[in-house]
């Protein structure tokens, strides 16, 4: 399924209330204390094997095996590359275990401390490193930042499909925000980092690997644009892509269809590994 075309261009907008999702829902602070303590208890209840796959102490993926031979789904963290961990997100693993998918949840290194290119590269060694583990390549399914993250990984083809969920495919509008003070972009390296910008997985051959972009149906305009426009854009070149605005739903309540084994969002993540 493809998006309708949509003009991809930045909306006029004014780009700081655009990208500037916590002033944008002022309850988010009890949306993510609610990740928090279910995090926990997720963890409280089957505790994940720590594995590093690098020398640094964010360097570590928690990581949940629903079998030996189970496919597995990698989750990469929102917060603009600047700021949360894996420990946030434990909550995410249980309804994919009870579908038979192992899941693994990384943390990395943050703006400003690295570069976002330190970034991607950190992301790339995850999922290399679960396909030598497993043999072979994992689902790769992110929020926000996570989803910019996601798409590089399935771009490169190192992964076997992606759910990007709210993500940042082309970065140049972040330039003039107040999140650039740690990110540190230019229009250089924001378009070198974009993966609007990069080729499609398998060149766009059919039958390969595909994008689902997810975005909530109350979020701003440029996420919303975002979203559609790289479902768009991959389509044309011949990916399998699909785009959906999940109403009701704000860049944080987007996550809640994760928490729920049932979900068509959950549901959807195990029928693509199985495909």
């Amino acid at each position: 399924m493809t998006a309708a075309p949509l003009d991809p261009n930045p909306s006029p907008l004014e780009p700081e209330s655009q990208y500037n999702n916590r002033a944008a829902v002022p309850d988010h602070p009890a949306v993510m204390a609610r990740w928090k303590t279910d995090a926990e208890a997720a963890r409280a209840a089957r505790p994940p094997l720590a594995v590093t796959y690098g020398d640094g102490p964010r360097e570590v993926m928690d990581l949940w095996e629903a079998a030996p031979d189970a496919p597995t789904a990698v989750f990469i963290h929102g917060g603009y590359w600047q700021a949360l961990d894996k420990s946030w997100f434990s909550w995410i693993a249980p309804p994919l275990l009870a579908h038979g998918v192992s899941v693994a949840i990384p943390s990395y290194d943050l703006c400003p401390e690295v570069s976002l290119s330190r970034i991607v590269h950190q992301i790339r060694t995850v999922a290399d490193q679960l396909r030598e583990r497993t043999g072979a390549r994992p689902f790769v399914f992110g929020h926000s930042a996570g989803g910019h993250l996601a798409a590089c990984l399935l771009s490169e083809g190192r992964a076997s499909g992606a759910l990007a969920v709210s993500g940042v495919f082309d970065l140049e509008p972040l330039i003039p925000t107040s999140l650039n003070a740690a990110l540190g972009l230019d229009v250089m390296t924001a378009r070198a980092l974009s993966p609007i910008h990069w080729p499609p997985p398998n060149g766009g051959a059919p039958g390969g690997t595909a994008l689902d972009c997810v975005v909530g149906g109350a979020e701003t305009a440029e996420f919303l644009r975002q979203s559609r426009a790289m479902a768009d854009l991959w389509a044309s070149k011949g990916v399998e892509t699909r785009f959906e605005a999940l109403d009701g739903l704000n860049h944080f309540t987007v996550l809640d269809p994760l928490a729920d084994a049932e979900s068509q969002l959950v549901t959807r993540i195990a029928a693509r590994m199985k495909q």
